[in-house]
């Protein structure tokens, strides 16, 4: 057994479709199913990934109690074993505190009602056209008594609700136009004015789940077998192999041709790694005889975040929202744009001045009790988590690549650390990881395959989930320190 028990029953259950179809090549009889009038569903994909081979998810697992208490709790809260928890696991440190954090905003004592909860989650889920997680909190909203009418678009929900619209699509698209008046605007709103606690909760929803988009798109999560795209009653197409092979997920002809053409540039990537080993390397070296000025440090910052808005992917087109998406937020043409590019100067967030150790986290737990230390925990596994690994590399101190993910996410969002040199992020960060960490950050649903592929192509998938759990909880910081000094600044 390779995956712990509650796990295998919620995963395998999908993948026993052979059992009930059978077929000529293997002996199998479908007549009694056909005589039924049975329609049976097979998954579309092809495990909870599309960019991860379903068979390094189903070896990640053990039997260890950890492993097996994580899959049950899991289960219990949310009756559910989702795919977003099938691939986290391959952290599962990581993966606990995550669960821990999601379960308090969600299903815990709080402000704000528990159907009011699940649709910002739908809310903000949508900003980013993700189907994925609108349908998931769709059915939990329904689950805990929410009203219909409510899911038909965001104007048939309470005024309240909608007046969070705008707060939603700013800190989705361009926090850093958060003011304290969108605070005032929602406090202030009469008969509909959210209370500062309310308010809080409400915006660490709206982070929570703007990043938690982010990683659905950056890891190509699939849709579950019983959500709209994750099944399929037509029968596959089959060629030379039987179709039990197809509904078990023994895929040999696409795995054949996928690894034929991922091995072509194998010692191309295999020098990626020695040259960014090298890198770190020799920046360490720079560190250690010595130290840029703090005039210098601040022209590298400037000069980082100006080329960070050139990074941009071949496949940067408009994306539509679907109709059923889209009914759940307002100005569906409002996206991301970089700060310095639609008019105007956005001053640089120095982090010295407000930062979340100091503030954020303080004002957070004043006005939600706990959430602010589930939040700290979490940004901090998620920091320094390393198994002090690169590739095929063992005993490698990650810290500094680590930093420079996590700072330069903050850079494009006008966040700067007075102490750290961004003239390190250019060294270690290649074009193509750029492009990827900006679309999973900014634009997550233009996410493609060929981007995951690109970046880092001899390293693990364990290492790029890991990049993405950077990404999200990086991302999840900056829009909170905007809304959060946004608040501060009205009650001050």
């Amino acid at each position: 057994m390779r995956l712990a028990t509650a796990a295998n029953e919620a995963y395998t259950a999908s993948l026993a479709v052979s059992e009930l179809l059978g077929c000529k090549q293997c002996g199998g009889s479908r007549g009694q199913d056909e005589e039924l009038g049975i329609r049976i569903p097979r998954p579309l994909g092809h495990g909870p990934s599309r960019f991860i081979p379903e068979k390094e998810i189903l070896q990640v697992g053990s039997e260890d109690a950890q492993m097996h208490t994580l899959f049950t709790d899991s289960f219990a809260a949310l009756g559910r074993l989702d795919n977003i928890t099938l691939v986290m696991v391959f952290h599962p440190q990581y993966l606990e505190s995550f669960l821990k954090t999601q379960h308090y905003l969600l299903q815990m004592d709080g402000p704000l009602p528990l159907h009011y909860r699940h649709y910002i989650g739908i809310m903000a889920a949508a900003r980013h056209q993700c189907s994925y997680l609108v349908n998931l909190h769709v059915n939990d909203f329904l689950h805990v008594g929410g009203d219909p009418k409510w899911l038909n678009g965001l104007e048939n929900a309470p005024q309240k609700l909608q007046n969070l619209g705008e707060l939603n699509k700013v800190l989705a698209h361009r926090p850093w136009l958060i003011t304290k008046e969108h605070i005032e605007g929602l406090l202030k709103a009469e008969e509909h004015s959210w209370s500062l606690a309310e308010l809080v909760h409400a915006v660490v929803l709206l982070t929570h789940y703007h990043s938690l988009a982010s990683f659905t798109f950056g890891c190509g999560i699939s849709p579950e077998i019983h959500c709209d795209g994750g099944h399929t009653f037509r029968p596959p197409s089959v060629s030379n192999y039987c179709i039990c092979d197809i509904t078990n997920g023994n895929h040999s002809v696409d795995e054949m041709q996928v690894n034929s053409a991922g091995n072509v540039s194998v010692s191309d990537s295999f020098f990626e790694v020695e040259a960014l080993m090298e890198k770190m390397k020799q920046l360490q070296e720079c560190r250690e005889e010595e130290e840029a000025s703090q005039e210098e440090m601040a022209s590298r910052f400037e000069i980082e975040k100006r080329e960070s808005m050139f990074v941009f992917s071949s496949d940067d087109d408009e994306v539509t929202p679907a109709r059923d998406v889209s009914r759940h937020f307002e100005d569906t043409s409002y996206g991301y744009k970089d700060f310095s590019r639609h008019g105007m100067h956005v001053p640089t967030f120095r982090v010295q001045d407000y930062c979340w150790e100091d503030h954020g986290y303080s004002l957070v737990n004043r006005l939600y009790p706990d959430v602010g230390q589930l939040i700290d925990e979490k940004f901090h596994i998620a920091y320094n988590l390393t198994y002090n690994t690169m590739a095929m590399h063992k005993d490698v101190d990650t810290s500094m690549l680590r930093r420079a993910i996590w700072n330069y996410i903050h850079c494009m969002f006008g966040i700067r650390y007075d102490d750290y040199d961004y003239g390190e992020i250019n060294q270690l960060l290649d074009r193509s990881f750029k492009v990827y960490i900006k679309t999973v950050v900014c634009t997550p649903e233009k996410v493609t395959k060929r981007m995951y592929d690109s970046f880092w192509r001899q390293f693990k998938h364990s290492e790029k989930v890991h990049v993405n759990l950077l990404l999200i909880e990086a991302r999840m910081q900056a829009e909170l320190l905007y809304a959060l000094r946004a608040i501060t600044r009205y009650m001050t």
